[in-house]
């Protein structure tokens, strides 16, 4: 069955727990880049547990990990799973994430756009605490299916968002990506061979594997966790950005971030200057 249009119902799936541990924060962090040899040594936290006069924290974006939900996929056909590739995230956070835990989630279909050369499906989904019930984080995501397009539905939500003013950026981080940067980042669960597999990236018509798109969002949460936030994963309220360009392990990611108060406006850049994530804009606590 091809991309279906009607699987946007509005309704919610039903909910399903995901718990997570100290080594799950600890790997994801690894994953995105993080690491003790920081200059600042603003990472021991993210990325150890023991060492000495060091508490773990969690990075922010590894809401994207625990919040996923998979609510009303199920309904919207079938396609080459090497022609999906990430089109755009966005992670509201209720609270700071704890090192360990347990939550509940859900999840709906919010969309079906065509865009002529492909398909873009859009979903969100909520989270609470396990027991509590208190609301820990909200996910909004945009899944982009290479070549499923012109089924003649609507093109969905166009035009300029978070746009950078016409000044230079308030900062500018740099961070490189490892050669097996993607292989890292798999251990956190997404297991596409489009990451891994050379052969399998040449027939989705790539020259070799490409980075998750959500790593290369992780490393941008990084930069911006440590510029606007002091490292304070308590002061992360809100991050979206799309995914323009696919990064290949190994190239050097640039984080260009334009500050008005308690919002930014960001891009994200490769060396050569691709600009593979836009749109960008993180809210925080001044």
């Amino acid at each position: 069955m091809p991309i279906n249009p009607d699987a946007v119902t509005g309704e919610w799936g039903e909910w399903t727990e995901h718990a997570w541990t100290s080594k799950d924060a600890l790997i994801y962090a690894v994953g995105v880049g993080a690491g003790s040899l920081d200059p600042t040594g603003a990472e021991l936290e993210f990325t150890t547990e023991n060492s000495r006069g060091v508490t773990q924290k969690v990075l922010p974006t590894f809401a994207v990990i625990i919040g996923q939900a998979r609510g009303g996929l199920g309904n919207i056909g079938t396609f080459n799973p090497g022609m999906l590739v990430d089109g755009g995230r966005t992670i509201e956070l209720h609270r700071e994430i704890p090192v360990e835990g347990k939550i509940r989630s859900r999840g709906r279909v919010v969309g079906v756009y065509d865009k002529g050369s492909g398909a873009v499906i859009a979903s969100e989904s909520e989270s609470v605490d396990a027991e509590s019930g208190e609301p820990i984080l909200n996910l909004k995501s945009q899944a982009f299916i290479r070549g499923e397009g012109g089924f003649g539905g609507d093109r969905g939500p166009s035009g300029p968002r978070n746009v950078p003013p016409e000044r230079a950026p308030d900062h500018q981080v740099t961070y490189e990506t490892r050669a097996d940067q993607a292989l890292t980042y798999r251990l956190s669960g997404d297991r596409n061979p489009l990451h891994s597999d050379p052969e399998f990236a040449k027939a989705a018509g790539f020259p070799k594997p490409i980075l998750h798109g959500l790593c290369t969002y992780g490393f941008t949460g990084r930069a911006l966790l440590h510029t606007l936030c002091g490292s304070d994963p308590a002061r992360f309220k809100s991050m979206e950005g799309r995914f323009s360009k696919p990064v290949f392990p190994g190239e050097a990611l640039t984080v260009a971030i334009w500050v008005d108060g308690d919002r930014a406006v960001f891009k994200t850049t490769t060396e050569n200057g691709d600009v593979v994530i836009d749109q960008g804009l993180c809210t925080f606590a001044p």
